[in-house]
């Protein structure tokens, strides 16, 4: 990897995060302990990642990769076997699927899972709709085997959805009902091998319409099974919910950190959405979306936490993603590079 001070792209990046600041890990470390006790814990533990880190890199080998949404355009006009090669290039070694097509017309999971492994990349995981009032749609709803037949047979150790628990509103029973139904498709997929997953935008830590004293996240957390449910955190969107949800309805303060979510019970966070944002108020969700290292969602501070847990290193896979990059492939490119820049105990 180049020096930062021979790529002027990434020196740029690298200058920017340290003299812009963080401003949702500033926040963040406000909320994350309950004063000087738990700020000499997090000095105590980032000494000793610095002794014991030894400058590795935050993100281990076999465990960066991208969600194909953020290259949708790319796929369309260039293909899957292009697109692929150009992850392999930049250094990716895994994809997160969008669907199996995703507008290129036919092609099989066999091609696809021989395109990946003639570029060095792992399929690891995907996103299924969770339910459609159309009996025949591909969804875990309405066609459970289907779909877990399609991650078996493309050798997926994850399959998911990325649609929230709204099926039946925004009450803590409605919440109920669909925690069922996740446990449901959790335990066909365990009898598979296979771990289902929820990914979270905002909304899931909004509050409950009929106990507007309770965060729906906390409901979906407390009535799944912990070894049928696991979850895949966008972290951007946890931020930007921490920003949108910190106050109750009536105007009271209900302050909460995302990264605690998954120190609290770290196994039930195999995946992560890493994309990053500009903080600024004067837009509704607090902050803008930008390619990761760009942003001030301090990053560090978050792969050394979940690096420090009970196999971080080994148990937790990352995904870039962007929402609606300018230019995809260069998108995939700088946050890669970012993200392979960052070494443990170090400023780099």
């Amino acid at each position: 990897m180049k020096r930062a001070q021979d790529n002027p792209e990434l020196a740029e990046t690298l200058r920017r995060r340290r003299f812009l600041g963080v401003a949702a890990g500033a926040t963040a470390a406000g909320l994350l302990g309950t004063g000087t006790a738990t700020a000499a814990q997090t000095g105590t533990t980032t000494a000793a990642s610095a002794q014991n880190g030894r400058g590795g890199p935050l993100v281990p080998r076999g465990h960066l990769g991208i969600q194909l949404y953020t290259l949708r355009d790319q796929v369309q006009s260039i293909g899957f076997a292009g697109v692929f090669e150009e992850l392999a290039r930049y250094g990716y070694d895994q994809v997160e699927f969008a669907g199996y097509t995703q507008g290129t017309g036919d092609i099989t999971l066999g091609q696809l899972k021989r395109l990946m492994r003639d570029n060095g990349l792992r399929g690891i995981g995907s996103h299924v709709g969770y339910y459609s009032d159309d009996p025949k749609a591909y969804t875990f709803a309405t066609n459970l085997t289907q779909v877990l037949d399609d991650a078996e047979a493309l050798g997926l150790p994850h399959v998911g959805t990325a649609s929230g628990p709204w099926r039946y509103g925004s009450t803590v029973e409605g919440w109920k009902r669909c925690a069922e139904e996740f446990n449901t498709y959790g335990a066909a997929a365990k009898a598979r091998g296979l771990k289902f997953y929820q990914h979270n935008h905002a909304e899931e830590f909004s509050f409950a319409t009929d106990r507007p004293d309770v965060r729906l996240y906390d409901v979906l957390l407390a009535e799944t099974d912990p070894e049928l449910v696991h979850l895949e955190m966008d972290i951007y969107w946890a931020y930007v919910a921490q920003y949108r949800f910190g106050r109750k309805a009536d105007g009271s303060p209900a302050p909460f950190e995302p990264l605690n979510y998954v120190l609290r019970a770290p196994h039930r966070y195999p995946l992560f959405h890493v994309k990053d944002g500009e903080h600024d108020e004067t837009v509704p969700d607090g902050y803008r979306m930008v390619d990761v290292g760009d942003g001030d969602i301090d990053y560090r501070r978050f792969l050394s936490a979940v690096g420090k847990t009970h196999g971080g290193r080994r148990d937790h896979h990352w995904m870039v993603e962007h929402d609606q990059p300018a230019d995809s492939l260069t998108t995939a490119r700088r946050s890669a590079r970012y993200l392979r820049s960052l070494r443990c105990g170090g400023r780099g």
